[in-house]
């Protein structure tokens, strides 16, 4: 495993997390050493790069907010310009736990992208109203794209293969929710194997929550309007060929 952790890259989205991400870092080059670990500060107004960096993080800096998909794209074009092989994303406000990672990168021996699953028997994170009922309803429709069975198609604890790398470097969806809905409609269009393993989570050690209790009914419109592009967009693997 050391090995593996070796052509690997953590890649840590971070939009004003000064008060997580430095504990994340350190969590990270802990508790899997030997890997890579890039925070990509995505516009941040505080000292979210500062913090990541004295954490010993690699820092890339965006001079304004692109979102979690601008972000990962760049992530994933820093995995192939530097030689990694696999991405693993972690969210900076601590709720992923790095202990997961070693499972996902075994599934990896067998898939191009991996999920970590929040809903799939580990651990006790719950989602209730218009927000579980959509993510409901998004795990029935991309199991049938992907062809496998998914129970939590929004989570942003994921590791993606080298042939995934590849095509995200070039055509990861910025877009909202693009980074879950829609990459998982491209990777399985492109004909990549995609599985799930199961994952705890935690409470945020910092910052804010990216979606406030008010917003969750908007959240099933926006769900399936992102939806509808990604199932409507042609592959994103025609145009590569191209």
């Amino acid at each position: 495993m050391p090995t593996t952790f070796g052509r690997t890259l953590i890649v840590m989205p971070a939009l004003n997390e000064h008060a997580s991400v430095g504990s994340v870092v350190a969590e990270v080059l802990s508790t899997l050493p030997g890997v890579g670990c890039l925070v990509v500060d995505d516009g941040s107004t505080d000292t979210t790069g500062d913090v990541a960096r004295a954490a010993g993080a690699t820092v890339a800096t965006l001079p304004f907010n692109l979102g979690v998909g601008g972000a990962m794209r760049l992530g994933f074009k820093y995995a192939l310009r530097y030689g990694y092989d696999n991405v693993v994303q972690i969210d900076s406000d601590g709720q992923h736990d790095p202990r997961n990672v070693p499972a996902l990168l075994e599934a990896l021996a067998g898939a191009d992208l991996v999920i970590g699953a929040r809903f799939a028997g580990k651990g006790n994170y719950s989602v209730r109203g218009p927000r579980r009922w959509t993510m409901w309803m998004l795990a029935a429709i991309l199991s049938r794209v992907a062809k496998t069975r998914l129970t939590d198609t929004t989570s942003g604890l994921k590791a993606s293969g080298p042939r995934a790398v590849r095509l995200f470097a070039e055509h990861y969806p910025a877009e909202y929710l693009g980074d879950t809905i829609e990459a998982l409609v491209m990777a399985a269009r492109a004909g990549y194997t995609i599985r799930q393993v199961p994952a705890s989570m935690r409470v945020r050690s910092g910052g804010t929550p990216s979606h406030h209790p008010i917003k969750a009914a908007l959240y099933l419109g926006r769900a399936i309007v992102a939806l509808t592009f990604a199932l409507a967009r042609p592959p994103a693997a025609k145009a590569i060929e191209s």
